[in-house]
C-alpha cells in the first residue's frame, strides 16, 4: 500500500516507548429487536419436541452432554414519557405496540434529559425502540425549527448488515412520520450519486465505525451542517468493541466529539448492548463521557432449551495416531439438514468462512436426496461477499424464502430475523458473551427456542460440554479496552491534527498518553507545532495511517482468472494462509484453487475446480523479548509480563483429504515473515523444576509445547478472546531468559489486554489448563487436550503426560492472584509455533 512507509515512520516513533495497556474489565453483549408483536406461540414448534427429534437418530441421544432450561418471563409495561412526541407513539402504535416496555421507558427518559445512557437488557429485549423513541422525537422537532437543518441523529453499527437492517426497520417505524425523517445508510456500497444528497439532507445517517474515521471525519467541512446539528449518536452492539479495535472506535468517538464540539454541538451518546455487568464502566470508556446504565429488563421472553452436544469419536486417527471425532461442521451440517427437513427455520453459525461454506454445501447436498426444492432453501452467509450478494441473503432471510442459514459471526449482530426456531452453533464462538448472542437470534418473536452448541474437537469445547456450569453459571466475560495504547492513540492524534490543528486544551479529550506521545511524532517528522498547535505535515491523508480493525491493510481481492469477475475479498492479514498459491478457496458453494497471489497489487487469481482435498497453512514463529516490566515470582519460576516482537512465516501448506482429513502431501511456499510488536505473558521454569517433574531433555519440548497449546485454548475462560487472538512459541532454552520458556502473546500490535488479563489470572488459568489435560481419557494426547488446529509445526512434538507433571510442579510455587502484584523486572532449542489465527 502506498501508506506502508507512513505507518512505519508511527511504528518506529512508538518502537522506544514501554507500552503498559490499562484492563478496564467489563462483561458486555448485545442488542436484539422485540420490538414486533408476539407470533402465536401455538404455531410454533416446541423447542424441547425439536431436541427430541434431532436426537431420535442413531447413537444421537449420546451426543448430548447437558440440557438447560431457561424458562419464560412475563413482561413489565410502562408508559412513554410525555415529552416523547405523539405522532412517535402513535406511529409505535400502529407497528402493534402499544405500550412500551418498563426499561424503554427509563432509558428514553434519559436520553430527553440530555444524559448518555447505556442500555443493557439482554436478546430480544427492545433495545431499539428504546433509542428510536427520543431520536425520532428529536428529528420532529428540528423539522419545526423555523430556520436550518434542524436535529440530526447518527447511527453506529459494526457492520453493514446491521446498518442497512436497522435503516430498513426504522423506514417502516417512521413511515406515518412522513419526510420529516429522512434516513440513509452511508458506507462503502453507497452510491457516490447518493453521498451528496445525504450529506445535504438526510437527518438520520446510519454507518460503521470505519467510515466514520475514514470518510465522514476527514471530510467534516462537507459535513458541517450534519454535525452542528447532532442531537444523538446511538452506538449499537457495543460489546462488539473490545480490544484492539474497541480502542480504536473510542479515539474515533472522541475525534467526533472533537469535531462537534468545533460546530457547537454537544451529542448525547445512547448505546446499546446485552446481559453486561458493568455496562456503564465500558460505555464511559468507549465514549469518554459520563453513562447511565439501564440494564434492568422488562421484557417477556420465550422459554429457551439449550443443548451442549459431543460429537462421537469415529474409527480414524489423526496426527501421531490420536484419536479423531466427527467434525463439529458436519455434525453441525446433519443438524441443519434435519432442522431444515421438519420446516424449523434455522442459523447454523460457524466459525469460519470456509465452515460456512462447507455446512451450506453439505446440507443442501442431503436435502437434495429428500426434496430438491429444500436444497435451494439453504444457503451461506459471511464476509467477502459482494455488497449484492449479501442484500439478496438477507431479504431472502427475511421474508422466510431461506428456511436454513450456514452463517459466520457477520450474522450475529442484531439483523432482524424474527421467526427463528433455532440455532445451531458448531464450535464455542470464543466467549460467553458471544454465545448467548448467537444463541438469542432464534426465538425474536417471543415464541420458544432451542440452541445447541457442537463442540469442536479441541481442550476448551471437551472442557465446556462437559463443564456445563462454566457457561451456564458464569457471567459473561471481562471486556478489554484500552484508548490510551500508544499504538492506537498515535494515528488517531495524527487524523485529529489533520482535521484541525491539535492544541492543548484537546489533550485531555486524548488522554494522558499524549504527552509523550506528541514529540515522538514531531520527531518522527508526521507532527510539526506550530505556535499553539500540532498541525499534519503530509500530503497524504492521516486517516490511513491505520486500519481500525486490525486487518493488516487493503484487502485481497479473489479475482477469476478465465473472466476477470470478482468474486469477493480476503482481509490483508489472513491472505498468507487462506489465499497462497494453491489453496483451495470455497465461494457460495463452488471450489476454487488459488493460482497466483500478488500481494503487491493485492489480488489473488483462482479458477474453478473440484480438487478432492481442502488445504491447511503451515507457518514458523519467533519471539524476542522486547522489554519485561513485570516479574514475580513462582516458587524457583518466573512469571512475566511485558513487551515482545513476534516473527510469523507462512512456509507451506498441507493437501488433506476431505472426508477424512489424511494428509495427502506438503507443498513449500516462499512469501515473506511478518512481524508484530505486542504484549506477552510468558513462565520460565529451571532445572530443578524440571528434576521434580522428572522432565528430561527428550520430552521437554514436548511437555512445554502441550501446555503452551492446552493453555491457550483454555484462556478464552478467562479473558474476552478466543484462541485465534492470541498466539503462543514455546522453547526449551530461549535466548532472553536462558531458560525453558513458554509464551502467550495478544496476536494486535501493541497488545489487546489479553496476555495482561492471563498475567492476572495466571494462577486460575494453568490450574485449569493442568486440569484439562489430565482429565482428557487420550493416552498421548489429541484435538480435545493438548493438539491444536493452527499449529505451525504440525503438533510435533507433544508429551502429555510432562506438560501435566510440569504444569503440576509450576503451579506449586504459584502465589494466590491477589499477590501478583507488579514488582521490579529482574535484572538452546528450537521454537515450536502458535500463532494468531486470520
Amino acid at each position: 500500500m502506498a501508506f506502508n512507509h507512513l505507518r512505519a515512520g508511527v511504528h518506529d516513533a512508538l518502537a522506544p516507548l514501554s507500552v503498559t495497556p490499562v484492563t478496564h474489565s467489563v462483561p458486555m453483549a448485545k442488542n436484539h429487536r422485540s420490538d414486533r408483536p408476539p407470533t402465536d406461540p401455538a404455531s410454533r414448534p416446541a423447542p424441547g419436541a425439536v431436541l427430541d427429534r434431532l436426537a431420535s437418530g442413531p447413537s444421537r441421544a449420546s451426543r448430548i452432554t447437558h440440557t438447560e432450561h431457561l424458562p419464560p418471563r412475563e413482561g413489565r409495561h410502562a408508559v412513554w414519557p410525555d415529552r416523547i412526541r405523539a405522532e412517535v407513539v402513535a406511529a409505535v402504535r400502529a407497528a402493534g405496540i402499544e405500550h412500551p416496555w418498563a426499561h424503554q421507558a427509563r432509558a428514553a427518559e434519559h436520553a430527553l434529559d440530555g444524559e448518555s445512557v447505556v442500555v443493557a437488557t439482554g436478546t430480544a429485549s427492545g433495545k431499539s425502540l428504546a433509542y428510536l423513541a427520543p431520536v425520532l422525537s428529536a428529528l420532529l422537532d428540528g423539522a419545526e425549527a423555523p430556520n436550518g437543518r434542524g436535529a440530526t441523529a447518527l447511527y453506529l453499527a459494526p457492520t453493514k448488515a446491521l446498518a442497512a437492517d436497522q435503516c430498513r426497520s426504522v423506514k417502516e417505524l417512521s413511515h406515518p412520520l412522513g419526510h420529516s425523517v429522512r434516513t440513509a445508510v452511508y458506507d462503502g456500497d453507497t452510491p457516490f450519486e447518493e453521498r451528496e444528497w445525504i450529506r445535504q439532507y438526510a437527518n438520520y445517517v446510519l454507518t460503521n465505525p470505519d467510515m466514520l474515521h475514514r470518510g465522514i471525519l476527514p471530510s467534516h467541512p462537507r459535513w458541517s451542517s450534519f454535525l452542528k446539528s447532532l442531537k444523538y449518536v446511538v452506538v449499537d452492539e457495543c460489546h462488539t468493541y473490545r480490544g484492539v479495535f474497541g480502542s480504536h472506535v473510542a479515539q474515533v468517538l472522541r475525534r467526533l466529539r472533537r469535531l462537534c464540539a468545533r460546530y457547537g454541538a454537544s451529542p448525547v451518546f445512547l448505546l446499546a448492548s446485552a446481559t453486561a455487568a458493568e455496562p456503564a464502566v465500558a460505555a464511559r470508556r468507549l465514549t469518554g463521557l459520563p453513562v447511565v446504565e439501564v440494564a434492568d429488563d422488562a421484557s417477556p421472553r420465550g422459554e429457551l432449551v439449550f443443548a451442549l452436544w459431543e460429537p462421537p469419536l469415529t474409527e480414524l486417527h489423526g496426527e501421531k495416531g490420536a484419536p479423531v471425532r466427527r467434525t463439529a461442521t458436519a455434525e453441525a451440517a446433519d443438524l441443519l439438514t434435519d432442522l431444515t427437513v421438519q420446516g424449523v427455520r434455522s442459523v447454523a453459525f460457524v466459525r469460519s468462512r470456509r465452515g460456512a461454506e462447507l455446512i451450506s454445501v453439505i446440507s443442501q447436498e442431503r436435502l437434495a436426496e429428500v426434496d430438491r426444492s429444500l436444497a435451494r432453501r439453504v444457503a451461506a452467509y459471511r464476509g467477502g461477499y459482494l455488497p449484492e450478494e449479501r442484500r439478496a441473503l438477507e431479504r431472502a432471510l427475511h421474508s422466510g424464502e431461506l428456511l436454513g442459514l450456514a452463517a459466520t459471526n457477520a450474522l450475529e449482530l442484531g439483523i432482524d430475523i424474527s421467526g427463528l426456531d433455532a440455532v445451531v452453533i458448531a464450535g464455542y464462538p470464543g466467549t460467553r458473551a458471544s454465545l448467548w448472542q448467537q444463541a438469542g437470534r432464534a426465538g425474536r418473536s417471543g415464541q420458544g427456542a432451542l440452541a445447541v452448541l457442537v463442540a469442536r474437537d479441541d481442550p476448551l469445547d471437551t472442557f465446556l460440554v462437559h463443564h456445563p456450569e462454566a457457561l451456564f453459571d458464569q457471567p459473561v466475560e471481562s471486556t478489554v479496552l484500552d484508548p490510551d495504547n500508544p499504538y492506537v492513540l498515535a494515528p488517531h492524534l495524527c487524523a485529529a491534527a489533520e482535521e484541525l490543528p491539535l492544541t492543548d486544551e484537546d489533550l485531555d479529550l486524548f488522554g494522558p498518553a499524549c504527552e509523550d506521545l506528541l514529540p515522538q511524532l514531531e520527531a518522527a517528522k508526521l507532527l510539526r507545532r506550530r505556535t499553539k498547535a500540532w498541525h499534519w505535515t503530509r500530503r497524504e491523508r492521516a486517516a490511513d495511517l491505520t486500519d481500525i480493525r486490525g486487518e493488516g491493510g487493503r484487502p485481497i481481492q479473489v479475482v477469476e482468472s478465465g473472466t476477470g469477475r470478482l468474486l469477493g475479498t480476503v482481509d490483508a492479514g489472513a491472505a498468507h494462509s487462506t489465499v497462497h498459491e494453491g489453496a483451495v478457496h470455497l465461494h457460495q458453494g463452488r471450489t476454487y484453487l488459488v493460482r497466483s497471489l500478488d500481494l503487491e497489487d493485492s489480488v489473488a487469481l483462482v479458477e474453478e475446480a473440484a480438487p478432492p482435498y481442502s488445504t491447511v497453512a503451515r507457518d514458523t514463529t519467533s519471539i524476542s523479548v522486547l522489554e519485561t516490566d513485570v516479574e514475580v515470582p513462582w516458587g524457583d519460576g518466573r512469571l512475566c509480563y511485558g513487551s515482545v516482537e513476534v516473527t510469523n512465516q507462512v512456509v507451506s501448506f498441507l493437501r488433506r483429504r476431505l472426508m477424512t482429513g489424511e494428509v495427502l502431501g506438503e507443498t513449500k511456499l516462499d512469501l515473506p515473515p511478518r512481524t508484530l510488536r505486542t504484549r506477552a505473558v510468558w513462565w520460565t521454569v529451571t532445572e530443578d523444576q524440571l528434576d521434580r517433574a522428572r522432565i528430561n531433555p527428550e520430552i521437554l519440548g514436548g511437555s512445554l509445547h502441550a501446555a503452551e497449546h492446552a493453555s491457550i485454548g483454555l484462556l478464552p475462560l478467562f479473558a474476552t478472546c478466543d484462541r485465534w487472538d492470541i498466539g503462543g512459541v514455546s522453547i526449551p532454552l530461549h535466548p532472553d531468559t536462558l531458560l525453558p520458556t513458554v509464551f502467550v502473546y495478544d496476536g494486535h500490535p501493541g497488545g489487546a489486554g489479553f496476555a495482561e488479563r492471563a498475567f492476572h489470572t495466571a494462577r486460575t488459568w494453568l490450574t485449569a489448563t493442568r486440569q484439562a489435560i489430565a482429565s482428557c481419557e487420550c493416552d498421548a494426547g489429541c484435538p480435545s487436550c493438548i493438539q491444536s488446529p493452527k499449529c505451525g509445526n504440525g503438533n510435533d512434538p507433544l508429551h502429555k503426560r510432562g506438560a501435566v507433571r510440569l504444569l503440576t510442579v509450576l503451579l506449586e510455587g504459584a502465589p494466590e492472584e491477589k499477590e501478583t502484584q507488579e514488582q521490579p523486572p529482574g535484572g538452546s532449542g528450537e521454537p515450536s509455533e502458535h500463532p494468531p489465527g486470520p
